[in-house]
């Protein structure tokens, strides 16, 4: 009989979370179709720290693999950042045609770095949530956000676009917004629920400003002490279950925006002038950006692959 493999994943998905619900499902999976040769021990609600943790503990072997955000893929590889760069992608099909050309090119990019690059995963659109009303750039530089100190793409951005961010971990951020240390944060209508902050906000911009997106590492030498036909299990089950996913969080977050407008969170529009201004500066950030984050030839495919759904949509 084979040895078997428990593989040791961490994650900030709270218990209970849609996420997690999903990669339990898929672990159930994993460890059904492999006869227990696999299974997966999860570390969720951020009990092993926050996503950069996860990326060292991995490295020394305390973890074997993370179910991580962008900002957690960054800590290994951050080019991969250029699949969320600010007002980039205006539909989902735009963000599922581009992250679909580009995902082999990350895997291989992982690869080389000693990671197995999941399939992809998402977040979903992110707004910002706020305790005031923004409608204008200039009420937005007012308001006090949160600066992850692993999200080297949010304080370039952030300082483009002269905002006044507050260092914390995404665990912080709650109490943070009680105690006023900041009034306003980014993130899904999924994400606010799921972390309790819509309780302490009361204002929804409808303008989304990103795509986020995520996706499950594992180590090599994890994944290569597993049996080549388990591996080849594990890449089938995570395929299916990471386009169930991909689905069932979009149908949930457009369900999460519901329950806010049920539970007072009033959602506002931004003026034309501050959509114009923060389209300019995204532009201009995802410029100034190439060749700190990513390169710019990985910026230039990006935008290859989305002005050329664009243009098949406009010739239809």
């Amino acid at each position: 009989m084979a040895e078997s493999k428990q593989l040791r994943i961490a994650t900030l998905a709270p218990s209970g979370s849609p996420w997690m619900q999903l990669l339990e499902g898929a672990a159930l999976e994993i460890a059904e179709r492999t006869d227990k040769r696999v299974t997966i021990k999860y570390f969720a609600g951020g009990q092993q720290g926050d996503e950069r943790d996860y990326v060292r503990k991995i490295k020394l072997g305390q973890l074997d693999g993370a179910a991580l955000t962008a900002m957690g893929l960054a800590q290994i590889d951050p080019a991969i950042l250029v699949l969320q760069m600010p007002m980039l992608f205006a539909t989902l099909d735009e963000v599922d045609h581009v992250a679909t050309k580009m995902w082999p090119y990350f895997q291989n990019k992982f690869e080389a770095k000693g990671f197995r690059l999941g399939e992809r995963g998402e977040v979903g659109w992110i707004y910002l949530f706020s305790k005031a009303k923004v409608t204008t750039l200039a009420e937005l530089r007012q308001q006090k956000l949160p600066l992850l100190g692993t999200d080297e793409l949010g304080t370039s951005v952030s300082r483009k676009l002269g905002l006044d961010g507050v260092p914390l971990s995404i665990p912080e951020i709650g109490p943070a917004l009680t105690s006023g240390r900041i009034n306003a944060c980014f993130s899904s209508p999924l994400g606010a629920i799921a972390l309790q902050w819509h309780t302490k906000v009361r204002f929804m911009t409808s303008m989304p400003m990103v795509y986020a997106i995520g996706a499950t590492v594992f180590s090599l030498e994890a994944v290569k002490a597993v049996s080549a036909e388990d591996q080849k299990t594990l890449a089938a089950v995570a395929k299916h279950s990471q386009k169930k996913a991909r689905a069932v969080i979009r149908r949930t977050n457009a369900d999460a925006q519901k329950t806010l407008l049920r539970k007072g969170i009033a959602v506002v529009a931004p003026s034309k002038e501050m959509v114009d201004e923060l389209t300019a500066l995204a532009v201009e950030a995802q410029t100034a950006l190439a060749g700190k984050l990513y390169s710019t030839e990985e910026l230039e495919m990006a935008i290859r692959y989305r002005d050329e759904l664009r243009a098949k949509r406009a010739n239809k």
